[in-house]
């Protein structure tokens, strides 16, 4: 797992190694300052030594500008590889998404991918950049200042013996109690911003129905749901503190106590004792060695903190895509005919219940084919398949007289225009919008796919025209002119298969039959399949296909179903007499 987001550092490489090797220069010159200190008021002050004063405040303010020198190159050094780490990390998550297929993204939430890229993200590069600099400034300043330690008096430093293991066993006990508290953590963030996007995405329906408070309950319970939990783990880790000040205290104690007497039995026996400035760098070294062990802690907590972002960024990064194109693809459409051999699907392996079954269906190319069916028929599931967005479970999927498994994904999508039950605009003119169809496609192209799906009217009518704005979403045009927009874009796919999922159910009937129309005159060669709820919109058809419980219930053009099916003759009777009949 840390192997693979270790990758991710890549041409930052040379700044993650050098963070850490400027940090251990910065740690050798804080060292280095206590012993200075001491030779300078033991040979220099106390002897009344003004040269030795002079060599040793020289060498203090040398090491000193040495130790700010590497600190700044470190923090410099740290901060570029983490952010860059953090890009780098987005980058290869985000690219990874788009590679899923329907069935990948099913099993994250719209929420939860967001919230990976985001705060796990973050706090994967606040994690890393302090494992470069302090996981590596602890242990350093404790091994060399213990060593220190030791040089001056043996004994002394035995007193670390006592507390550090005190220390390191509190650590043991109060880290896995806060463990399970920060994974509940951030799967409660997953929550809170699906909460947010429901609410800023729908705000139109929550404000319709007066249902702000509502709303705000919601967001309210999640939120103090993470405060409660963070505030339960501070609690648990602000033990960690005072029993640091109690060890550092306590080390200076027994340090104050036993080395005044060997300062005192010094002056009987100066190799048996501790001078002045020994004991005060003994002061210092214990600091140093306590808080390099208060930084490790903070370090493994940290560590602690970032397991549940590590694993969760790490799904998205392993997370194998369902469909791929074969080793040796078909990179050609020939025609837009279709056929389905004995197709069943389910959009689960652990689905009891197939979505669709037993479909056999012919479709020549240049058909136009109308779909009806009530509320959950799979009108949608059986067009997703054409595009390969989902695999068929059984049976084969033909797209040309070839197998959809044997194209080239990007060859096959290519060449299937869909505009789906839920339009989607994106920020951007309406020019820049329609040009996702074909990013080549002149001005005059554009006119005539918008003029074809009866969008151009209405684009005219706007001060700017095509290069009018659109807000995120498409909220500043009607449904009707955003299904319009979403046709036209399709349309300057030049597809061999076209296929609108319920896609003008926003449109009055009149600009319907306009569009159908110049459906039939502009593209005669371009296979058509239209869902409706209407069936005027597809009354005039070569072919209608009347969907019930996933399978194809009957077939026809309009005149046959007429006689005989009882369904179409229950919705025709509804839609044109009224239901008088």
């Amino acid at each position: 797992m840390i192997t693979r987001l270790a990758r991710c550092v890549r041409e930052y490489t040379p700044a993650a190694i050098l963070a850490p090797l400027t940090m251990i220069g910065e740690v050798a010159m804080e060292v280095t300052i206590p012993k200075v200190m001491a030779d300078l008021y033991d040979y220099g002050v106390q002897l009344g030594d003004l040269h030795v004063v002079l060599v040793r405040s020289l060498e203090l303010v040398l090491c000193a500008l040495c130790s700010l020198a590497f600190g700044v190159a470190s923090a410099a050094f740290a901060t570029k590889a983490g952010t860059g780490f953090a890009k780098n990390l987005r980058h290869d998550m985000y690219y990874r998404v788009q590679d899923y297929s329907f069935s990948n993204i099913d099993k994250f939430s719209t929420a939860s991918i967001v919230t990976r890229l985001t705060s796990d993200v973050a706090n994967l590069q606040m994690t890393f950049q302090m494992m470069i600099r302090m996981a590596v400034r602890a242990p350093m300043t404790m091994i060399l200042a213990f060593i220190s330690a030791m040089t001056i008096s043996v004994k002394l430093s035995l007193v670390y013996c006592v507390a550090m293991p005190i220390l390191i066993v509190a650590l043991i006990c109060l880290v896995p109690l806060v463990h399970s508290i920060f994974d509940r953590v951030f799967r409660t963030y997953d929550k809170l911003n699906n909460v947010v996007q429901e609410n800023v995405h729908g705000i139109r329906v929550v404000k319709s129905f007066v249902r702000e408070d509502r709303e705000v309950e919601k967001f309210t319970a999640i939120s103090d749901s993470i405060y409660k939990d963070f505030c339960k783990a501070e609690r648990i880790l602000a033990f960690n503190n005072p029993l640091m000040q109690t060890c550092v205290y306590g080390c200076i104690l027994a340090i104050s106590w036993f080395g005044a007497k060997m300062v005192i039995a010094s002056g009987n026996n100066p190799d048996l004792g501790l001078s002045t400035g020994e004991l005060s760098s003994m002061f210092t070294y214990t600091t140093q060695v306590l808080s390099s062990l208060m930084m490790l802690s903070m370090v493994y907590v940290m560590m602690i903190m970032s397991r549940a972002p590590l694993r969760r960024t790490y799904e998205i990064l392993t997370e194998e895509p369902d469909l791929a194109s074969p080793p040796d693809p078909v990179t050609e459409v020939p025609d837009g005919s279709i056929d389905f051999e004995n197709v069943s699907f389910k959009y689960s392996a652990k689905a009891k219940n197939m979505a669709l079954r037993d479909v056999d269906l012919h479709i020549p190319s240049g058909a136009t084919v109308g779909i009806l069916g009530g509320t959950g028929s799979s009108k949608s599931t059986l067009v997703q398949l054409i595009p390969r967005l989902y695999d068929v479970t059984e049976g084969t999927l033909k797209v040309g007289g070839v197998d959809v498994r044997d194209y080239d994904l990007t060859a096959l999508r290519d060449s299937v225009a869909m505009v789906l039950q839920k339009n989607e605009l994106f920020s951007g003119t309406i020019k820049e919008n329609l040009r996702w169809g074909n990013a080549d496609a002149t001005d005059e192209e554009i006119r005539h796919a918008c003029q074809l799906a009866c969008a151009d009217e209405f684009i005219q009518g706007f001060p700017k025209g095509y290069d009018t704005y659109i807000e995120q979403g498409g909220t500043n045009v009607s449904g009707g002119q955003k299904q319009r927009l979403c046709i036209a874009r399709a349309l300057l796919k030049k597809p061999k298969i076209l296929i609108l999922d319920d896609s003008t159910s926003a449109v009055d009937t009149r600009t319907d039959a306009m569009i159908r129309k110049a459906f039939a005159e502009e593209i005669p060669g371009t296979t058509k399949l239209i869902i409706a709820q209407r069936v005027a919109s597809v009354q005039d058809a070569d072919m209608i296909l009347i969907m019930d419980g996933g399978a194809i219930a009957a077939m026809g053009t309009h005149e046959e179903l007429l006689k005989t099916s009882p369904i179409y003759q229950e919705v025709y009777s509804s839609q044109v007499k009224g239901g008088e009949d």
